[in-house]
């Protein structure tokens, strides 16, 4: 079931570096929104206070709130564990375990719930999201051979069809296609599209073009000088963002009249 997620006020920390500040903003469920900006404006920061990764990093820390539905993620009692099984993340290199088959890569995340499933149970989930992650065909005969011997595109699916197999209500996607060529790429925004009927996804791209062919929101964020913490400076509908933005700033950056 897909989920809303409603941002309040948030601002996150490096020690005592503030990275971003006063972040508010909405994610409606079964939608793509792409957060888009200079370099670094704090945009993959923000990604990972979604799903609690960036308190992972020494001294990182968040205020504000973070409420997928109506439950606070940064609540007391809340297990940062459980919070990154219900909202997943594809990160910007393919990252399939090297030692692991492709089958058993898909089936990692199921394993570390704990749940035992029967093997004809994990066969058909492997199956289903390598089938969702449209992989099946490419591998479906080599199931037990290492995922590190896919080409790049593939094992960036491979971790999509990891990262579904969790059945997550959110995935976030941080430039998963920076290091694939363009047929590759093809594919993952294929896949994208097709896989918002599921999930609430939300993706960082450096690609305006990206940006515009996959997202219904687009977020543009942007820091007032360096060493500053990044700001959200406008969201809405992709389509009014690239055409008619409400904020010259915005304008400025996707006509490359700076970044």
């Amino acid at each position: 079931m897909a989920k809303r997620i409603d941002v309040q006020g948030l601002t996150a920390y490096y020690g005592s570096h503030k990275a971003i500040e006063g972040i508010t903003l909405q994610v409606e469920p079964r939608s793509v929104t792409a957060f888009i900006g200079p370099s670094g404006c704090g945009k993959s920061t923000f990604l990972r206070t979604l799903n609690r990764m960036h308190e992972v990093t020494p001294g990182g820390r968040v205020e504000g709130r973070v409420l997928l539905d109506e439950e606070d993620l940064y609540g007391p009692g809340v297990d940062p564990v459980s919070v990154r099984r219900t909202v997943g993340m594809v990160f910007q290199r393919p990252n399939p375990f090297p030692t692991m088959s492709i089958y058993d890569n898909v089936a990692a995340g199921l394993k570390l719930n704990g749940i035992k499933y029967r093997k004809s149970e994990l066969d058909d989930i492997v199956e289903k999201n390598l089938r969702g992650a449209n992989l099946w065909n490419e591998v479906k005969d080599r199931l037990n051979k290492p995922g590190s011997g896919l080409s790049g595109g593939q094992q960036q699916r491979l971790c999509i069809a990891r990262a579904t197999a969790v059945e997550p209500e959110v995935l976030l996607m941080d430039e998963p296609c920076s290091a694939l060529d363009p047929i590759s790429t093809l594919a993952i925004e294929d896949l994208i599209d097709k896989m918002k009927a599921q999930f609430t996804i939300v993706i960082v791209t450096h690609n305006m073009q990206q940006a515009a062919r996959v997202s219904d929101r687009t977020a543009f964020f942007n820091l007032s000088a360096i060493g500053e913490p990044g700001r959200l400076i406008e969201v809405d509908g992709t389509e009014k963002i690239f055409s008619n933005p409400s904020v010259q700033a915005t304008e400025d950056y996707i006509s490359g009249r700076f970044g």
